[in-house]
């Protein structure tokens, strides 16, 4: 498991939301830790019996040992919301879509600042199976196992984590680093913490259009990562120029596209699946 483990004491930051309110259920559900919320002027209401503050500094003196938050927060109040997590905590969740660019740069700097992991914005959050989520995936299709799962995509990491729980592999972390052209935590990272993870054999990073973080992640496990990484690069049809679904899947010249990444990808050893059904059937042969 990484960054989200039995030792997680969690915040909700924007808790009396819609969606704050139905996914603290969700998560306190599948036994996540998650001790108090925070909605400004709200003080001394209550979610799903967990206990509503102004602030997180407020929180932090009732729960001194909390360190994490998730964020749902609208998208103009997300810097904000931000920095006043990193502040205070280890892990900060933003699953807020449509934050500004220069927002999300500059909470990327300020948590780098304070050594804090950002994961998103615009991620589906994090998941380790029988231990707790901070996100907004679907609980049913995951399962206990030896499969790191890494992605940009929300709805991709869903369809393979499910033929991965169907094929018996099962999952010991997975991860939605966010679909924006701005993010906190990297593929890199997310493979160093799954190298350094005893209870992840292998790594799926799931990868899109856009960008040139699919090839720097399989050059850096080329040279770094000892436990071997499948992949599979979604948007093989995508025209160019044309933005598909994440901010960050356009295609500017032939670097981007899925078949380039796919071919550079597999120079640099990493496993690299056609469609995703090919993921199961590559796990099982190694």
């Amino acid at each position: 498991m990484i960054l989200l483990d039995e030792n997680t004491e969690a915040i909700v930051q924007g808790i009396t939301g819609k969606q704050g309110r139905f996914h603290t259920k969700e998560m306190l559900k599948y036994g996540t830790n998650i001790v108090a919320g925070t909605s400004p002027g709200k003080a001394g209401q209550e979610v799903e019996g967990i206990p509503v503050y102004n602030s997180v500094e407020e929180i932090k003196k009732h729960y001194p040992n909390i360190n994490a938050s998730i964020i749902f927060i609208p998208a103009p109040f997300v810097k904000d919301a931000a920095f006043e997590a990193i502040s205070e905590l280890d892990l900060v969740i933003i699953i807020t879509e449509h934050v500004p660019i220069q927002d999300s740069m500059e909470i990327i700097k300020y948590a780098q600042e304070n050594n804090t992991t950002v994961i998103g914005p615009n991620t589906p959050g994090i998941i380790t199976p029988e231990i707790g989520k901070l996100g907004i995936m679907p609980t049913h299709i995951f399962n206990k196992g030896k499969v790191g799962l890494v992605s940009r995509s929300g709805t991709l990491t869903y369809e393979i984590a499910s033929q991965i729980t169907d094929a018996g592999l099962g999952q010991s972390t997975c991860l939605g680093i966010g679909g924006d052209p701005v993010t906190g935590m990297d593929f890199i990272s997310a493979l160093d913490a799954f190298e350094a993870d005893p209870e992840t054999e292998m790594i799926v990073l799931l990868g899109e259009i856009g960008g040139i973080a699919e090839i720097k992640a399989a050059k850096y496990a080329q040279e770094n990562i000892s436990k071997p990484v499948i992949s599979f690069i979604a948007g093989v049809s995508a025209p160019l120029g044309k933005r598909m679904g994440h901010a960050g899947a356009i295609i500017e010249g032939t670097d981007g596209t899925a078949q380039h990444k796919k071919e550079i990808m597999r120079e640099y050893g990493v496993h690299v699946a056609d469609v995703p059904s090919e993921i199961i059937s590559i796990i099982e042969g190694l």
